[in-house]
């Protein structure tokens, strides 16, 4: 696919058959504790399964595999805050390329860890995602390895998208699809799967009232700046991208900003009620039910918990009253 392409559902199809050699499909699962809490019929889409923990890897795995001899000779480079860092080095490990990964200074441990085991080289520099994403542009044009764009890159997004197919398949009359966005990758995926499939799915996006760059964005038509002041590093993006924008601009239906407290709440929750460890990104969607359960009460909704990538420090302020 070229740069600026919109993958469709042929191109998420051949996605999924790239990566099911490596990744299998992840639990669909129902906690009636979740649906007495917000009155709806839950499902959470558990991507903290996955084997990095996020389900960015779907994509890597499925942009690696496609890389030409000479760009793996040459190796990657990427920028993240952790998820598509460890989505990048997964897959890179697994085709045998050398990655590099850029990081803030302040990046969440965890993931630091997990990037470093996979072979990946970890270099930090500046205060946020988009600090650590401009020096990587540099990089890559300094040392000649294929720069991976976070959200514009039509191969992360078809891979994604592979989660929502998971979703409506083993629960096709599912009415309601609610993701958290950072970049906009999964959005975007799940609205290319979910409109192609049946166009009455609904797919609601939902950010941070602290990083609301996405959101403002799509409400502008056009890319923002913003400030990113969230706990949840999985949805702090200072700018919006251009690819998922176009796609969510097109096809996404609505577009919530919670606040910190609500998602602070609702990690607690999502870990209390599913026993799973859940970064704050992988609780935003629970976050957005449980602000407006009018709208969700009776329906069949399937909530994505996109990670489960949370440091000792953000586990423990979950308790303490402080989570960072």
């Amino acid at each position: 696919m070229a740069a600026s392409q919109v993958p469709d559902l042929a191109d998420v199809l051949a996605a999924r058959q790239r990566i099911a050699p490596y990744l299998r499909p992840t639990p669909l699962y129902r906690y009636p504790a979740l649906d007495a809490m917000t009155g709806a019929q839950l499902r959470v889409k558990h991507e903290n399964h996955q084997p990095v923990g996020a389900f960015k890897v779907r994509g890597g795995v499925n942009l690696v595999s496609q890389l030409s001899a000479d760009e793996r000779r040459r190796g990657v480079i990427s920028a993240s805050t952790g998820n598509h860092g460890q989505s990048v080095a997964y897959a890179a490990d697994l085709f045998g390329v050398r990655a590099v990964i850029c990081m803030p200074e302040q990046a969440n441990p965890v993931k630091v860890e997990s990037m470093r085991a996979l072979g990946a080289e970890v270099v930090f520099h500046g205060q946020d995602f988009d600090d650590a994403r401009e020096h990587c542009e540099k990089l890559a044009t300094q040392h000649g390895r294929r720069y991976i764009h976070s959200g514009d890159e039509p191969a992360l997004i078809a891979g994604v998208a592979t989660y929502s197919l998971e979703i409506l398949e083993a629960q096709p009359d599912t009415e309601v699809i609610v993701v958290p966005v950072g970049g906009g990758s999964g959005a975007a995926g799940a609205c290319v799967v979910a409109k192609a499939v049946r166009s009455s799915v609904e797919v609601i996006g939902v950010q941070s009232e602290a990083a609301p760059a996405a959101y403002r964005s799509w409400q502008a038509g056009a890319l923002v700046e913003d400030a990113t002041g969230t706990f949840a590093e999985g949805l702090a993006t200072r700018t919006a991208f251009e690819l998922p924008q176009r796609i969510l601009r097109d096809r996404l239906d609505d577009f919530v900003l919670i606040s910190e407290a609500a998602l602070k709440t609702a990690t607690r929750l999502m870990i209390e009620k599913t026993r799973n460890l859940v970064e704050p990104a992988g609780a935003a969607a629970l976050a957005a039910v449980l602000a407006a359960p009018h709208r969700f009460a009776g329906r069949k909704v399937a909530i994505i918990c996109s990670g489960g990538n949370i440091s000792p420090a953000q586990l423990a302020g979950l308790w303490s009253g402080n989570p960072d």
